[in-house]
């Protein structure tokens, strides 16, 4: 099964709204990059188990995003704020750059 590296952040965003054996699972396979094998001795169970619970659980995950849209606008505004330090990195003078720098670490932390 071919890994689709989206997984692992939207775990991150909604890793507490699957079950422990969703969450665990998909953690072993994208965080911990063990094998179906590997997780399964951990669970206890057999490694068709463990590729429901992925399944299962990436099902959710896809649908969590669909309706919140978390991980979509996490990954919209850290682009924001990439192009909004280019942006003042490359047209202020100095004294005015770091105190632009500035807000937009304070704007980042915000967030």
């Amino acid at each position: 099964m071919p890994k689709d590296m989206k997984f692992s952040l939207l775990l991150d965003f909604y890793g507490a709204l699957l079950t422990d054996k969703q969450a665990s699972a998909l953690d072993g396979y994208y965080n911990q990059d063990l094998s179906l094998a590997e997780i399964a001795d951990e669970m206890g169970i057999s490694r068709q188990g463990v590729m429901a619970f992925i399944k299962q659980g990436e099902r959710h995950l896809c649908q969590f995003e669909e309706k919140l849209g978390l991980a979509g606008r996490f990954a919209d505004i850290s682009s924001g704020i990439t192009e909004m330090k280019d942006i003042a990195h490359n047209m202020a003078p100095e004294d005015e750059r770091k105190r632009l720098m500035r807000l937009i670490d304070k704007i980042s932390a915000i967030i």
